[in-house]
């Protein structure tokens, strides 16, 4: 088999997933190569809210690619069930965002108007009206903005969803291959160095995760991200609890299929260590009985973490290499990786092709805030 490919993706999360699929959809020959599992990083950790407007204070670039990208999940789950027959579990019941505190109420209302003046769907819901919407919820939410069209997905079933579909259309996984270095000539990439050889390709793109500027450490760019993890559980209960997720600060609850309901995370910035703690676990178990008293009754599941990457400026890096031509990084969505998916697979399709994206992609360029650029 040769090992010149038109396109080569690192990194097999769901960023990752979605551009090797977006690039093999428009008749590229692709390889994607993951460095462990497919999915066993943040994507298969992740809850899979697709929190649009739930995790946006603003209605910014951020917010415009986020809500163009939570609109194009009921086509992309339609197509990935008939190329794979992978069910994504998009479910759209909507999103509580609550508020505890007159603060919480004021800033929620605030970020109502400025979303309704942009044309969005926000509805604002009395303690007593969320409770009749959602009966288990505590006598402590004061209040909650509704969110009707921010849903949820199976995080894991999206990303394995990509990567067999982009394998139904002729993408090469390779798993367990690690990036050791990569080659340039006169500007441009060339190819990469592997544990398994050499692979030729006048197009890479790095999406690996938290771990990207380890793989970009040798191009002289060293992005302003940091990794950031993020511990969760999962309860079963047998009657349903919730119906809508439940958002607050420093807790959601995220209800899934079969009386599963995802509760999490804990924010630990800047450690690569995955390892579960009682106190995270603990601390996220006080607040979900605080936020659903009745929690309490459900069976214990299981419990993980996943470490995600952050950037200085809460944007991600969307672009080509500032040196080198014919690099693109991708990377930097923190928690909203799942929800961005879909747009960065386009969009960073677009770029590889030399076209111009959909959306003005100026905030996200790589070269906007880096720690180190030779």
């Amino acid at each position: 088999m040769s090992n010149t490919y038109d396109a080569i993706v690192i990194g097999g999360g769901v960023i990752g997933g979605s551009i090797a699929y977006n690039l093999a959809k428009r008749g590229s020959k692709v390889l994607l190569l993951e460095k462990d599992r497919l999915a066993s990083k943040s994507s298969g950790a992740a809850a899979g809210m697709l929190g649009a407007q739930a995790e946006m204070d603003g209605v910014g670039s951020l917010f415009q690619l986020a809500k163009k990208s939570r609109g194009m999940f009921p086509t992309l789950a339609n197509e990935i069930k008939e190329k794979t027959g992978i069910d994504i579990d998009l479910i759209n019941k909507g999103m509580l965002k609550i508020c505890l505190n007159d603060q919480d109420q004021q800033e929620n209302k605030r970020i109502i108007t400025t979303q309704r003046q942009n044309g969005e769907e926000a509805e604002w819901l009395t303690g007593s009206e969320i409770r009749k919407k959602e009966p288990a919820v505590s006598e402590a939410i004061t209040g909650a903005m509704y969110l009707e069209k921010d849903g949820h997905v199976d995080a894991t079933q999206l990303t394995l969803g990509f990567l067999k579909s982009a394998t139904v259309l002729g993408v090469v996984i390779k798993e367990y291959v690690e990036v050791h270095s990569f080659k340039f000539s006169n500007g441009k990439v060339t190819g990469i160095e592997t544990n398994e050889g050499h692979f030729t390709s006048d197009k890479i793109i790095v999406a690996g995760g938290a771990w990207s500027n380890k793989i970009l450490a040798e191009t002289g760019l060293q992005l302003d991200t940091y990794p950031v993890k993020g511990e969760c559980f999962s309860v079963v209960i047998q009657q349903p609890l919730l119906s809508s997720t439940i958002f607050s600060h420093g807790c959601y609850l995220v209800p899934k299929k079969g009386g599963r309901i995802i509760v999490g995370a804990t924010v630990i910035p800047r450690t690569f260590n995955q390892q579960v703690t009682v106190e995270g676990i603990s601390l996220l178990m006080e607040k979900a009985k605080y936020l659903v008293p009745s929690i309490v009754e459900a069976e214990w599941e299981r419990a993980w973490a996943g470490i995600r990457p952050q950037t200085a400026d809460g944007l991600p890096y969307l672009g080509e290499h500032p040196i080198y031509k014919g690099l693109f990084v991708a990377t930097g969505h923190f928690r909203n990786g799942i929800l961005l998916s879909p747009i960065t697979g386009e969009v960073i399709a677009d770029l590889v092709e030399g076209k111009e994206p959909p959306l003005n992609l100026s905030p996200f360029r790589v070269e906007r805030m880096v720690k180190q650029y030779t």
